[in-house]
């Protein structure tokens, strides 16, 4: 089970653009990316209502989540493009196991990233995060795909690059993989009992070893 942003797609330009024209068109100033994308991983909700707070903004300020949605809309494959390696990686591990999304992203712009960088052919499943089963680290949704697999929590990897997505194997009683190319997040040698990974070229070894 894969997360998406910061996982399978380096999508943070593109999510800073929109927070920004969002930002911008309530009268604050423009945050770097690097800002924007230390708080993704949480649903867009939270993104939002973090990069108001950031602006000195009321983060329940009417309106505010769908008029990102649509500048988000606007911007989703722009910039974002698959890590190097990964769609080499999910051929790989395609051919060993069924493979799926879990993700906090809605629904529809993550099958339409899929679908637009060419990555939807490996995956069986997508839940997106505006699904019935929550967002993690509710388990909900990993729990959902184990039993669509037919796989118990012992023959289950989520692969992340987040503490969300860490509790939320942990919620679910599955294994993690934690990737440290992502979004900035650093895990040290011994991060609990996480599998670490610093390149896509390097998930079927730590998957499969």
């Amino acid at each position: 089970m894969f997360d998406l942003d910061g996982t399978l797609v380096d999508s943070r330009r593109d999510l800073a653009d929109a927070t920004n024209a969002l930002l911008v068109e309530l009268g604050a100033l423009p945050l770097p990316v690097d800002t924007v994308a230390a708080m993704v991983g949480e649903g867009a909700a939270m993104l939002v209502r973090r990069a108001l707070s950031a602006s000195g903004l009321d983060p329940a300020t009417p309106g505010a989540l769908d008029s990102f949605l649509v500048h988000y809309e606007q911007r989703l494959l722009v910039h974002t493009r698959p890590y190097d390696g990964t769609r080499e990686a999910l051929a790989d591990l395609q051919t060993i196991c069924p493979l799926a999304v879990l993700t906090n992203k809605p629904t529809r712009p993550t099958i339409s990233i899929l679908d637009g960088l060419d990555l939807a052919g490996f995956f069986r499943w997508v839940v997106g995060g505006d699904t019935a089963h929550g967002r993690k680290p509710d388990p909900s949704g990993l729990r959902w795909l184990m039993r669509r697999a037919g796989a118990d929590p012992r023959e289950t990897i989520l692969i992340g690059d987040s503490p969300i997505d860490r509790e939320t194997a942990v919620r679910a009683g599955a294994g993690i993989c934690l990737v440290r190319y992502g979004f900035g997040f650093l895990f040290p040698e011994g991060y609990g009992d996480a599998l670490l990974a610093d390149r896509p070229a390097d998930l079927v070894a730590r998957l499969t070893g």
